[in-house]
């Protein structure tokens, strides 16, 4: 038996400060491993050896600031991960290995006025499919993640209130899914799962802390603090869409006036351009003829920008954040509107948070969700699930 403290109980705990360092990474030198872990250069080159002779991570030939290295990475056999995300219109799946290496991705629409029940039988088609296409088999997963497109009761897993999937107000999306598939399901909104996919495949690579503001049929950011998702006591941190600019504005959905939301949704956006080009307009649509050159949606989605960085500049004061990624189909205008959002953090950000701030546009698009269900898997795993319950120490 391991007492605590035993040579035993540090030994098996620095093997998994070194696989969590791995995992959360996708890939590193063993030289990063030291700095991330606070472990001797010695100490991970025994525990890589060992790691290596069981199985659990493979090892690379590099190279890093011109000098050779060992790159160690969690072995592409020791697992399979999937994300799932459900959009407001669409339903993509992703497989993935512990290596960080997407084997197999797929979208296709979905009636958003869809059942619960309807929408787990097209997922399960789907990871049918490309588990089909990966090559691998169904035993090998070892978990899901689950992006949905409302706020979840992190405590109970149920789906609250949400004007984007009605038919699944109450349902649990998370045992749902683990009954169906028998194993663990992490469960977590669109915004959330956007910030944590950037953070490790995008556009948030390196960063300390960051949010992600998507601004799409509604607008919300989710928090990455400290490498893990803050989501707050109740599960409701990153509601920045509910931020108001102006109490005298138009009413919102949440029954308060002038939040952000009222500014830069869709919803409410789309009107402002209506009798120039018609009703059935849409977000992606006004990006595209902005970046054409139409002063109309160009001044609508500068507009947009100025709105938000209002509200990114309360976040940096208030979180001193390091990154700010924008998400959703105004991330594709680009400069036209990240350059008023850098506006408005300079005028309203106090000066030493303003100047520690990089904005950018996303670098996933609308894979974000998914790959962010994907590292969510990653994150939330067990450590010792890769070494056994009976490895020696």
């Amino acid at each position: 038996m391991k007492t605590p403290g035993s040579q035993s109980s540090l030994h098996r705990a620095n093997l998994e400060r070194v696989i969590r360092a791995v995992r959360a990474a996708g890939s590193l030198t063993q030289a990063d491993i030291a700095r991330t872990t606070g472990l001797s250069a010695a100490t991970v080159s025994n525990i890589v050896r060992e790691l290596k002779e069981l199985g659990t991570v493979e090892v690379r030939s590099t190279s890093a600031g011109g000098r050779r290295a060992r790159s160690v990475s969690l072995s592409s056999d020791a697992g399979i991960v999937v994300g799932v995300d459900f959009g407001h219109s669409h339903l993509r799946v992703a497989v993935g290995n512990l290596a960080h290496q997407v084997l197999a991705e797929e979208a296709e629409p979905v009636d958003v006025d869809a059942s619960a029940e309807q929408g787990f039988d097209r997922a399960e088609k789907l990871v049918g499919r490309l588990l089909a296409v990966a090559g691998v088999d169904r035993s090998k997963i070892i978990g899901i993640g689950l992006g949905v497109p409302g706020p979840i009761d992190m405590t109970s897993g149920t789906i609250g209130s949400t004007a984007i999937l009605p038919g699944w107000r109450g349902t649990n999306p998370r045992d749902e899914l683990a009954a169906r598939t028998g194993v663990p399901v992490h469960v977590d909104n669109d915004a959330n799962l956007g910030a944590l996919g950037e953070f490790v495949w995008g556009s948030g690579r390196g960063a300390g802390d960051l949010a992600y503001i998507k601004v799409a049929s509604g607008v919300g950011a989710g928090l990455v603090i400290n490498g893990r998702i803050y989501r707050g006591s109740g599960g409701t941190a990153g509601e920045i869409g509910h931020i108001t600019l102006d109490e005298s504005g138009p009413v919102c959905r949440c029954g308060n006036r002038g939040c952000l939301e009222t500014f830069t949704a869709a919803r409410h956006v789309l009107p402002l351009l209506a009798p120039i080009h018609g009703t059935e307009l849409t977000m992606r649509r006004v990006v595209q003829l902005a970046r054409e050159g139409d002063p109309g949606c160009r001044r609508v989605i500068a507009d947009v920008g100025r709105h938000v960085g209002t509200a990114v500049a309360q976040l940096c004061n208030v979180l001193n954040l390091n990154r700010v990624v924008l998400g959703g189909d105004v991330a594709e205008a680009g400069e036209i509107a990240l350059g008023p959002i850098r506006d408005s953090v300079g005028r309203y950000a106090i000066p030493s948070a303003a100047r520690q701030l990089t904005v950018a546009a996303g670098a996933l698009g609308g894979r974000a969700e998914v790959l962010g269900a994907l590292a969510l898997v990653l994150r939330e795993m067990g450590d010792g699930m890769l070494l056994g319950a009976d490895q020696p120490g």
